[in-house]
């Protein structure tokens, strides 16, 4: 075989390799394209956890929060102006109606009064002068002695001195009552619960004590305990069953396992427009004054629910311009979007009066982006998740029969 020949041969067998090489890259990219197309389609379907509904409870309950107040809570400001004497009661002191909490040097209005009594004495001085004058004239006109017109000037004098009298009288009345309000004194029984007082602070009349500022504050506040009243924004879904004889179990933040009761006692029968709630105020008994105003109440109210409605979990809700949906999953794994329409809500279920069967799988924390027509993949169930009715139905049994 001649050079020439072999290396013809040579050349095709290398171009040979060469295409066949190519040829095998080209295939295997064409298969990895395939294969991460497919892997990239099916990282893009999301995984849903889908539940099923449920028959509502006997009872439906939610908690709110509310705030306690005290039964009667008065704040106390001065009514004379002056300067803090002393005071006689402090934080938490238990206090009868009448008794002293504080006294007000009032050297203006002292001064007021020591003028009113003395115009008082010039006043009846006056008096008693025009009165004898008055006297005499009207005997000397008995026997003619002066004039009729004399004797009407003389009467006239009496009783403007009368007048002068009687409103020396009430003005001397006025600031002596207003000098009772140098002694401050407790509205009625129950207990300080606030002093921005001390000795020598200035205090305004008709304000309280005043500070750097120029704003004032009150002297005392002081609350009746004996009872409490809580009040709780209801939301307008269980305005139905605020009514007498409805009672609310209430937990406080410093006592978290010792609840207390608390009654109903009126409704403002009006919901406020932009929470859609209304004000709704209940009584607890504190005798043994335990609760405290100002405290904020974690207030739980069960209502008996609706017969025939379903629920299903708060978080399944699916809120659009134009009312709720659910999501829910047919057999083929993709999402219908459903209305509904929800009856009442609490932190983790609410009811559903319409839009769903028993059967149905709705999709429990939709995606944000989920759409009508979209496929899903239906995640594993955890452990204790029930994800079918069966499977739901069997837990509570079991749930029952373990309490039997």
């Amino acid at each position: 075989m001649s050079p020439a020949l072999k290396r013809k041969l040579l050349l095709g067998l290398v171009l040979g390799l060469i295409t066949a090489d190519v040829g095998y890259l080209l295939v295997q990219r064409a298969r990895n394209t395939v294969h991460i197309a497919a892997d990239a389609a099916y990282a893009s379907i999301p995984d849903v956890a889908v539940t099923h509904p449920q028959p509502a409870p006997p009872t439906l309950s939610m908690t709110l929060p509310g705030t306690i107040n005290a039964w009667y809570e008065a704040p106390i400001y001065a009514q004379a102006s002056g300067y803090v004497k002393m005071w006689y009661k402090d934080y938490g002191a238990a206090v009868k109606a009448g008794d002293v909490l504080a006294e007000i040097n009032t050297p203006k209005l002292d001064a007021e009064y020591a003028q009113a009594q003395a115009d008082l004495k010039v006043a009846q001085a006056k008096y008693g002068l025009a009165a004898v004058t008055a006297n005499r004239w009207r005997s000397m006109g008995q026997s003619q002695a002066v004039s009729g017109q004399s004797v009407s000037v003389q009467n006239a004098n009496e009783q403007s001195a009368r007048a002068e009298l009687e409103a020396a009288q009430h003005k001397l009345d006025q600031v002596d009552a207003m000098e009772r309000f140098k002694t401050i004194v407790a509205p009625f029984d129950g207990v300080v619960i606030s002093r921005n007082i001390n000795v020598g602070d200035y205090v305004g009349a008709g304000s309280g004590n005043m500070n750097a500022n120029g704003t004032s504050s009150e002297l005392f506040t002081v609350a009746d305990t004996h009872a409490m009243r809580l009040f709780v924004s209801v939301p307008e879904t269980f305005s139905s069953i605020l009514k007498p004889g409805l009672v609310a179990r209430v937990t406080v933040p410093q006592f978290p396992n010792a609840p207390f009761s608390a009654k109903f006692l009126t409704i403002a029968k009006g919901f406020d427009p932009n929470t859609r709630t209304v004000v709704t105020e209940f009584t607890i008994d504190n005798q043994d004054q335990k609760l405290w105003p100002g405290s904020f109440a974690s207030v739980s109210l069960t209502a008996p629910a609706e017969k025939g409605v379903y629920t299903i979990p708060t978080g399944a809700l699916v809120f659009q311009e134009h009312g709720m949906q659910v999501a829910t999953v047919d057999e083929n794994h993709v999402v219908h979007m459903h209305n509904i329409t929800v009856g009442r809500m609490s932190d983790a279920y609410t009811e559903v009066d319409g839009g769903v069967l028993p059967t149905d799988q709705i999709i429990n924390n939709p995606p944000a982006d989920l759409m009508e027509g979209q496929l899903v993949r239906l995640a594993t169930p955890a452990q204790g998740y029930l994800s079918t009715p069966s499977a739901q139905n069997s837990g509570a049994n079991t749930n029952e029969e373990d309490d039997e």
